[in-house]
C-alpha cells in the first residue's frame, strides 16, 4: 500500500515541476514512509510521485516507483495485487522481463502485451494506478471495483492534478480548496453521491471504473468507463442449486481469499470484533497459517456496545495472540481533529476515531498488515436494514399483520441503532422509488435528515440547496442495468454497495484511518471472485427467516464459537456522546473551539441559530433516545465541516506540502 500522485498538462511541451511532484508525495508520507520517488520525462507532459510503505519486496531500491518502461508507459500503483505470482510466471515464460519482485510491476507488463480492458480482468485486489500511455498520449486514472483504496481527481483547465487523498491534490498551488455547497449538504447528511467530495472541482474515480484522458490542440477529452460492477442475476435468470452448494462455495471463496491476503514479506494480523466477520477471517487465516496470527481488538468502554468478551473468546478457541486497546471518551475526541485531516470529509460516529487510533497501536507493535471483515456484510445482507427491506418488500405471501410483527423484533433487537443504522421515522424518495421500487432501509435515517440539514447550512448558502433533491442526484448515480429484474434484497444490497460501502465503511472505517499511520488492511470479503459467487446465493440463504448471514454462518459454522454461530447481528460502532456526560462534554468543548459564533460567521458554512437549538434538543429530556442518535450524527457532522475548513481552507495546504517536503529533506 502507498500514495500515489501526478499532473497531466494539456500540451506535451509543458514540462511538470519536480518539486511540486515531491511536494505531492510528502504530504502522503504516512501513505508511504518507506521510500518516494518522481518520474516527468522532458516533452511528455506529464509526471507522476510515489510514496512507498514496503509489503511485497523490501528492497527500497528495486520496488521504486513510479516505473517508467521508455518510450512506452509510466505508471504508478498504490495497493495490492493478489495471485500476482502466477501472472509474472505466466509473462516471464512469454519473454516479459521484470526489474523487481514487486505484485505492482505486472499492470505495465499486461497493459503492452494485452490493453487496459484485458489487464483489467486479470487483477485481483485492492488498487487505484496511474498509468501513461505514450504512444497513445493517453492517461488511465483507474480504480478497484469496490473501492478499497482511494483515487482523487480535479481539472484546472490546463492540468489534470491527481492523487490517493485530496490533500494531494490540494498540494498542487493551482488547486484551491473550498467547501462546495452541496458536498457541504451531503456531509451533513452522511450519504455522498458516488463520485463526488466535500470539495468543489475535486472528484472521485468511482470503483469500478477507469477515466481514459486524452489531449488535442490544449484541450482534455475525459472518458469515464466502467469495468465492472456488482451484478446480481435477474429474478427469472437464477438457477437453483442445493444449500450445500452455496454452503460450499462461499467457504471455498472466503478461505481462497484468506490464503492469498496471509501472502506478505512481513507479519499479517487480523482485526478482531464480536462478529462473525472478523471471527471467520481469523479462524480461517489461523488454520491457514503455520504460525500463530496476531489479533487486534478495539474495547470500548460502555458495555452495551463493547465486544471484547466474545472476541477474546475467539482468539483463546484458535490460540491468537490477541492485543486490546481499551478507549475511553477523552481518548476519542482528542484525537477527532487528527482524523478529519485524514478523512478528509465528516464522520458520524467516534468510530472512525476508534480505528485510527487501533492502526497506530498496529504499528506500534510493528506490524504493518491486516486482515478485515469489511464487505461480509454487504455480500450476505448483514445488516438490520437489508432485513427490513427483505421482510417489506421481499417475502412473498406475508400479510401486513406479519409484516409488522418482524418490523416491530428488529427494531426491539436494535434499538441502540435506531436513528443510525435504521431510520427513526420512514422516509420515501420518489426519485429513488422510480430507479430501484423502493427507498432502501439503509439511506432513510440519512435522507430523513435532510430537512434538518438545510437549516443548519448558513443563510448564505442556504438557497443554493434550497430546491436541491439528494435522493434524486443519488438515484441518477444509479445503474439501472443492475437493477430491473432483481430481487428486492438484492436491490437493497447493491444500493448500499455504491453508497454506504464506498462512501463511509471503506474510507473513515478503511484505508484513510488504516493508512493514517502506515498501516495496510485487506478486506478478504471484498474479493471480488467471491463477490461474483455471493450474487448466486439466494436471497432466501442471506436472510433466513429472522437470520442474516445464513450462508456465512454455515460456511464457517466449525470455525467459530457456537455463542456466535448463534449470535445476531450487532453493528460495530463507539457509543454516541449522548451516552457519556464526559463525552457529550468534550464534543460541547470541540464545538467551542471549532464552531464558536465568530468561527461560524466567518466561514458561513454552517447556520449559528439553528446550531444551538440542536445542542439544546440533544441536552433536553423529552427528546426521544433515536433522535438524540440522529442528532449525535448531525454534531458530529459541523464539527467535521468545520475542521475540514480549519484544516483545507483557511491553510494554504500547498505550503503544508512544501515545509513537509523540506521536512523530510526531499528537495530536487
Amino acid at each position: 500500500m502507498c500514495g500515489i500522485a501526478g499532473v497531466f498538462t494539456s500540451r506535451q511541451s509543458t514540462q511538470i515541476d519536480s518539486q511540486i511532484l515531491v511536494n505531492m508525495a510528502a504530504i502522503q508520507h504516512h501513505r508511504g514512509p518507506d521510500n518516494y520517488g518522481y518520474c516527468n520525462p522532458t516533452g511528455l507532459g506529464v509526471g507522476m510521485s510515489h510514496s512507498r510503505l514496503s509489503i511485497i519486496d523490501l528492497n527500497e531500491e528495486r520496488g521504486r516507483q513510479p516505473f517508467w518502461l521508455e518510450g512506452t508507459i509510466i505508471y504508478a500503483h498504490n495497493g495490492e495485487f493478489y495471485d500476482f505470482q502466477r501472472i509474472r510466471a505466466e509473462l516471464t515464460a512469454q519473454g516479459c522481463s521484470f526489474s523487481s519482485k514487486s505484485d505492482s510491476e505486472i499492470v505495465p507488463l499486461l497493459y503492452k502485451k494485452y490493453g487496459i480492458d484485458k489487464t483489467l480482468e486479470q487483477l485481483r485486489g485492492e488498487f487505484a494506478f496511474s498509468l501513461y500511455d505514450e504512444q497513445e498520449d493517453a492517461l488511465y486514472l483507474v480504480r478497484d471495483r469496490f473501492g478499497v483504496k482511494p483515487l482523487y481527481w480535479s481539472n484546472t483547465g490546463d492540468e489534470i492534478v491527481f492523487g490517493s487523498e485530496v490533500k494531494v491534490v490540494l498540494a498542487h498551488p493551482k488547486v484551491k480548496a473550498e467547501i462546495d455547497t452541496q458536498g457541504l449538504f451531503h456531509q451533513l447528511i452522511q450519504v455522498m453521491v458516488p463520485g463526488t467530495t466535500a470539495f468543489t472541482g475535486i472528484s472521485q474515480v468511482e470503483p469500478g471504473h477507469l477515466l481514459k484522458i486524452t489531449r488535442s490542440n490544449g484541450q482534455f477529452k475525459i472518458e469515464t468507463r466502467k469495468y465492472w460492477d456488482m451484478d446480481f442475476p435477474e429474478l427469472d435468470m437464477r438457477v437453483q442449486h442445493s444449500d450445500d452448494f452455496y454452503i460450499s462455495g462461499v467457504r471455498k471463496h472466503l478461505l481462497e481469499a484468506v490464503q492469498l491476503r496471509l501472502n506478505a514479506d512481513v507479519p499479517v494480523g487480523c482485526y478482531l470484533s464480536g462478529g462473525i466477520d472478523s471471527c471467520s477471517i481469523l479462524g480461517l487465516a489461523s488454520a491457514a497459517s503455520q504460525e500463530p496470527i496476531k489479533a487486534f481488538t478495539i474495547a470500548f468502554d460502555n458495555a452495551d456496545y463493547d465486544e471484547t468478551p466474545i472476541a477474546t473468546e475467539m482468539a483463546e478457541s484458535v490460540g491468537a495472540e490477541q492485543e486490546i486497546l481499551e478507549l475511553n471518551a477523552e481518548l476519542l475526541y482528542d484525537n477527532f481533529e487528527r482524523t478529519i485531516w485524514h478523512t478528509e470529509r465528516t464522520i458520524y460516529n467516534t468510530l472512525a476515531v476508534a480505528k485510527l487510533m487501533m492502526s497506530q497501536q498496529v504499528r506500534h507493535v510493528n506490524y504493518k498488515v491486516v486482515l478485515t471483515g469489511e464487505g461480509s456484510d454487504e455480500l450476505f445482507a448483514g445488516y438490520p436494514a437489508f432485513r427490513k427491506d427483505m421482510f417489506l418488500h421481499g417475502m412473498d405471501g406475508m400479510d401486513a399483520e406479519q409484516a409488522k410483527s418482524w418490523q416491530q423484533a428488529l427494531e426491539a433487537n436494535n434499538k441502540l441503532f435506531q436513528g443510525a443504522m435504521l431510520p427513526k421515522d420512514e422516509y420515501s424518495s420518489s426519485d429513488i422509488n422510480d430507479k430501484v421500487g423502493f427507498t432502501p432501509s439503509c439511506l432513510q435515517p440519512w435522507l430523513g435528515c435532510a430537512g434538518v440539514a438545510k437549516q443548519l447550512i448558513h443563510q448564505t448558502r442556504r438557497d443554493e440547496v434550497a430546491q436541491y433533491e439528494p435522493g434524486q442526484a443519488i438515484a441518477e448515480k444509479l445503474d439501472h442495468n443492475y437493477l430491473a429484474g432483481r430481487h428486492p434484497l438484492d436491490k437493497a444490497q447493491y444500493v448500499w454497495i455504491k453508497t454506504m460501502l464506498e462512501g463511509q465503511i471503506l474510507t473513515w472505517g478503511g484505508d484513510r484511518v488504516d493508512m493514517a499511520n502506515s498501516m495496510e488492511a485487506r478486506p478478504a470479503f471484498l474479493d471480488h471472485k467471491l463477490a461474483e459467487f455471493a450474487t448466486l446465493i439466494p436471497p432466501e440463504m442471506r436472510i433466513k427467516g429472522a437470520r442474516e448471514k445464513h450462508v456465512l454462518r454455515e460456511a464457517v459454522k466449525g470455525v467459530i464459537p457456537e455463542t456466535l454461530y448463534n449470535r445476531e447481528k450487532f453493528a460495530f460502532m463507539a457509543p454516541p456522546a449522548h451516552t457519556d456526560e464526559k463525552k457529550w462534554l468534550k464534543l460541547k468543548s470541540l464545538l467551542e473551539k471549532f464552531a464558536s459564533p465568530v468561527s461560524l460567521e466567518a466561514a458561513q458554512l454552517i447556520d449559528p441559530g439553528f446550531l444551538e437549538i440542536l445542542i439544546q434538543r440533544q441536552e433536553s429530556d423529552v427528546t426521544s433516545d433515536a433522535e438524540k442518535v440522529q442528532n449525535d450524527a448531525l454534531l458530529n457532522h459541523v464539527l467535521g465541516i468545520m475542521i475540514l475548513h480549519h484544516l483545507f481552507v483557511a491553510q494554504d495546504v500547498s505550503q503544508l506540502a512544501r515545509d513537509k517536503a523540506n521536512h523530510l529533506g526531499w528537495r530536487v
